[in-house]
């Protein structure tokens, strides 16, 4: 199989294939390949001269298939304009040998293994070498076939091993030629060319990756239900249930399913049931070829609660009321049973919660049994029980059940799940991994639950579900992968990275997966190669600002307005991002801006505008306690942003005279628990009297890295609160950011007159003066040293005065104190000759943990970096994902990645340090018998070894674990001597399917902060 570097490589070449992550064989150019004068050999003309080669099938095959190949006939003409005819033969033509030649155009021949007349003809009057599809799951082929029926010379065939393999070619051609499988989800226009050809080598694809590999559509409201109301339904929706979602809006789904390969579906759930609320539903997803199924808590093909609410007799309990429940699992069984499906069995309670407190495993064991036993009676004696496909869904509480000891039928799909954030909780172990149902994955994208729901725009990694998912390949689970994506939109790239990676994982590595979102931006929009890595650049660091912490999670106090510069450095990523993503937009074409506007330039700007209130909000509130007439300023700030917040969502909805009304009206501010709010809120603002004088003096100083600001008393300025010394700040050459601010602010009604000045000339001062007022509330000053004026390894001091000199006339009383003197100490730190790595500033060392020193491999097991990753730069795993053949490795024997680092200080001048391990947030997906861990070495001391996910109830997550998902991070902690001068700290590998982020060192000056100190500057 081709590495997906290299078809993108393809996509690029002559070859101009629109397709990503497939075998390319279209081409718009008839000597884009060999031309020799052997038809077995040359290029065959889907297209030409305006003629399209007509299109033949047989009346026996596979109604879906039918469908297709019309579609695929509706694409071609969309991209050409030329209209493919399309054929259908009766069997009795090709078993008599009857001409089949009706045109002078070399046809393309369609159709299934087995299930097509067609294809049986072709294959017996050719000898045509079927092997590589014969007996597989949804494979196919094409070839370019001489003399395949009497009468015709030539023609393309196109076999799929079943009818989704046959689907699955024409949709593959289809994304070739120039529809994008989001051409009517995300409004991508169609990529017209004038001819298009294939090649001899044709497409082909073989069994996919994962078996069932789908999309469930969860927590639907408001957004997707009120415009699916809008745009399906007269307004009432379903008759017993009000559900606008009938078979008008599922047939887009489906065909959209189709096109991106998957073949699976559990169907929107809450107020909707999929079988009761349209006949044709279950019909037609059959006719297109998905296969349906349940959610994990709606068993036996029924919606739970809506059906059971609508024809439920009793209380949903199988202890008290069996009977009752059991028939009507039996109708939902006779309900399904004409149609391909996946059943979902065992039980959950009534509104996806956890069954009573007296639910024991031997009442769920029977439950399975009791179903085993309804699928016997409904199939009939002639069907395998065994054979019929079903899945037990691990979700929650549910692994408890199993990890006590329950016992399921072995063709059975253990369907294993995340926590709902991304961290998929257990995978098959070797023990678990020879049964015939295999396992799978259920994950999200979306959620409603602890910590708090977030279901507004993207926020997912791609790298992130790269890194969980080919976990799930590697440990075999790979029989169902089923993906709660809530409304569908706004998620359509990292769904498409899902379906990819599930329909063939072995295109994808660690180093491909920007090739991927360079490649869907090239398909999508037709942009070059330099902007097309730009928006594969724009996406990982939008979804990387996004995942770090959620959306709703934000508050005004997120990132630190003190520490770091934290917030204003988040704001100027986000600044960029949105510069970028507008030069791009507005560089499009109008008719390929709308779908840029929903793929990628809106969540871009919905993050930087929602991030950017949040901060203003902050600062206001920050000034405002300072008592900094500016706060005033970052209010009107704030209440602007929040209006832009919704002009965003009106712009949506307001796209293509309102094809996507109503689709960005989920709330995302101010929750106060973990359920949406029913309205958008403002933060809470304050502001400061602009008339009345400022008691301690019309001069604000605020240093930068405090709460405090002086003159006056302050809670921030000292303990004591009152009587505090003057402010002070402190410079050292090896910061990664190599000067300070102070602040000067009004604090009242009165204007002044600042000027700066300095006892000594080392001292660079940006501003020296200015002049504030009302207009002019706020002025930044710059410090730094001049170090070439200070001794290598000396401490220097010196004071910065402040005065305000008040305008002429005004009384000194309204402004007792006019002037405050600011002490700086410049410490001229240097390291020992020779030494190389990162060295402490402000009191700390931040290393990101792809920057080691030496990554030191054991056999063929060594860290490896996983881009885009995490909080701030990546993530380092060790590769292989299952380690040393699924063992694990004592402390100090394992690979490892070192750190060389020099301080200056240590904590209370003890000697000591504490370092800091970001880690991932990950579970004990080998069991609770194999908890994750990783030892952590400062020199030669003794490695500690930290197990830093404790064990939890079955089926639960650790009592912290909503404040590590809800950060993106898990704090591995411990303390250690390092006089000052250089030393080696070493991560040890011991375990498999860690990930670290971020080490951090402190040395005694550890600020308080989000994501820490940024990287420490390295000599």
């Amino acid at each position: 199989m081709l590495l997906l570097s290299s078809v993108l490589v393809l996509a690029a070449s002559g070859l101009g294939v629109q397709a990503i992550g497939q075998t390319a064989c279209v081409s718009f150019d008839q000597n884009s390949t060999s031309t020799q004068s052997n038809s077995s050999t040359s290029l065959f003309s889907l297209v030409s001269s305006g003629e399209a080669a007509p299109i033949f099938l047989s009346s026996d095959e596979w109604p879906g298939v039918q469908l297709a190949a019309s579609t695929f006939a509706s694409d071609v003409e969309k991209v050409t304009g030329a209209s493919p005819s399309i054929t259908n033969f009766t069997s009795i033509l090709f078993a008599n040998g009857t001409d089949a030649s009706t045109t002078s155009s070399p046809p393309i021949l369609v159709g299934t293994l087995g299930n097509s007349s067609l294809i049986a003809a072709v294959v017996n009057n050719t000898g045509l070498d079927v092997s590589s599809v014969e007996g597989k799951w949804e494979a196919f082929m094409t070839a370019i076939v001489d003399n395949p029926l009497p009468g015709l010379d030539k023609a393309y065939v196109i076999i799929g091993a079943d009818k989704r393999g046959t689907i699955f070619a024409l949709y593959d051609h289809s994304e070739q030629i120039g529809v994008s499988p989001w051409y009517w989800w995300a409004d991508v226009p169609v990529t017209e060319h004038i001819d298009i050809f294939v090649s001899p080598s044709g497409c082909s694809h073989g069994s996919p990756t994962v078996k069932y590999r789908g999309l469930f559509l969860n927590d639907e409201a408001p957004a997707l239900t009120n415009w699916a109301a809008e745009k399906f339904t007269n307004g009432t929706g379903a008759a017993l249930t009000g559900s606008p979602f009938n078979h008008f809006f599922y047939t887009h789904l489906f065909e959209l399913l189709l096109r991106l390969k998957a073949n699976f579906l559990w169907p929107a759930m809450w107020s909707s049931a999929f079988g009761v609320d349209d006949s044709l539903n279950q019909f037609l997803a059959d006719y297109y070829g998905v296969v349906m199924g349940t959610s994990h808590e709606e068993p036996m093909m029924r919606s739970i609660p809506v059906e059971w609410t609508l024809f439920g007799n009793g209380t949903w309990d199988y202890d008290t009321n069996q009977q009752n429940v059991y028939n009507f699992w039996v109708e939902g069984a006779e309900r399904a049973r004409p149609f391909e499906g996946v059943y979902t069995v065992g039980m959950r309670g009534n509104g996806d919660l956890a069954l009573g407190a007296d639910t024991n495993v031997a009442l769920l064991e029977q439950i399975v049994s009791d179903q085993r036993g309804i699928f016997q009676n409904v199939f009939g004696n002639a069907t395998d029980v065994t054979t019929i496909p079903q899945a037990w869904c691990l979700y929650k509480e549910v692994q408890g059940y199993y990890e006590s000891g329950m016992t399921v039928p072995d063709d059975i799909t253990l369907l294993w799940t995340d926590d709902n954030w991304g961290n998929i909780r257990r995978y098959p172990i070797p023990s678990e991994r020879n049964r015939t149902g295999g396992a799978g994955v259920y994950y999200h994208y979306d959620y409603v639950g602890d910590p708090r729901d977030y279901k507004w725009i993207q926020s997912t990694q791609i790298s992130k579900v790269y890194e969980q998912f080919s976990l799930a390949v590697d440990r075999q689970a790979t029989q169902i992968w089923i993906l709660n994506v809530g409304d569908l939109k706004p998620y359509e790239m990292p769904i498409e990275f899902y379906t990819t990676l599930a329909y063939d994982s072995s295109i994808f590595n660690l180093n491909n997966l920007n090739d991927f979102v360079a490649a869907w931006a090239t398909r999508e929009f037709g942009l070059d190669a330099a902007d097309a890595t730009e928006v594969a650049s724009i996406s990982a660091n939008m979804t990387m600002m996004l995942s770090r912490i959620k959306p709703e999670l934000l508050n005004a106090t997120t990132f630190s307005l003190v520490s770091y510069r934290e917030a204003e450095t988040v704001l100027s990523a986000w600044d960029t991002l949105n510069q970028s993503a507008s030069r791009i937009y507005e560089s499009l074409s109008s008719d390929k801006q709308p779908a840029f506007f929903q793929l990628l330039y809106h969540p871009v700007q919905a993050g930087y505008t929602l991030t950017n209130m949040w901060v203003d909000a902050g600062i206001n509130n920050m000034r405002a306690m300072q008592a900094r007439t500016s706060a005033n300023e970052y209010a009107e700030k704030t209440i602007a942003l929040f209006e832009a917040d919704y002009d965003l969502e009106l712009w949506y909805h307001g796209l293509l005279d309102g094809k996507w009304d109503q689709m960005m009206s989920q709330t995302h501010t101010w929750y106060q628990y973990w359920q949406e709010p029913t309205q958008n809120m403002m933060p809470a603002l304050m502001r400061v009297s602009t008339r009345k004088p400022n008691i301690a003096g019309a001069m604000r100083i605020t240093p930068e890295g405090t709460l405090g600001t002086w003159p006056g008393d302050s809670p921030y300025q000292c303990t004591q609160g009152y009587n505090c010394p003057a402010p002070s700040i402190t410079i050292t050459p090896f910061s990664p950011v190599s000067n300070k601010y102070v602040d000067v602010s009004m604090g009242g009604s009165i204007p002044f007159t600042l000027s700066v000045t300095s006892n000594v000339s080392w001292v660079n001062i940006s501003s020296f003066d200015a002049s504030l007022t009302s207009d002019n509330t706020e002025q930044r000053v710059f410090l730094s040293v001049d170090w070439d004026a200070i001794g290598e390894g000396n401490s220097s001091a010196a004071a910065v005065s402040f005065n305000a000199t008040l305008p002429d006339g005004m009384p000194s009383y309204l402004s007792p104190t006019s002037y405050v003197v600011l002490s700086l100490v410049a410490n001229r730190t240097s390291v020992l000759s020779g030494f190389s790595g990162f060295v402490e500033g402000d009191g700390a060392i931040a290393i990101e943990a792809a920057h080691a020193t030496r990554n030191t491999s054991v056999g063929e097991v060594a860290w490896a970096e996983i881009p885009n990753y995490g909080r701030t730069l990546s993530g380092m795993t060790p590769w292989p994902r299952l380690g040393n053949n699924e063992t694990n490795y004592t402390a100090g024997a394992g690979p490892s990645l070192e750190y060389d680092f020099y301080n200056f200080n240590t904590i209370d001048e003890s000697g000591n340090i504490t370092v800091t391990i970001n880690m991932s947030p990950s579970l004990n997906a080998n069991g609770d018998d194999r908890p994750l861990a990783i030892a952590v070495q400062v020199d030669s001391s003794t490695p500690q070894t930290s197990y830093f996910i404790p064990a939890a109830d079955p089926g639960d997550e650790p009592d912290a674990w909503g404040d590590w998902v809800a950060n993106g991070t898990v704090p591995v902690t411990g303390n250690f001597t390092a006089w000052p001068g250089a030393h080696t700290l070493t991560l040890w590998m011991i375990e498999p399917a860690v990930v670290v982020q971020k080490v951090v060192i402190d040395t005694g000056g550890l600020q308080q902060s989000f994501l820490g100190p940024p990287e420490s500057i390295k000599v």
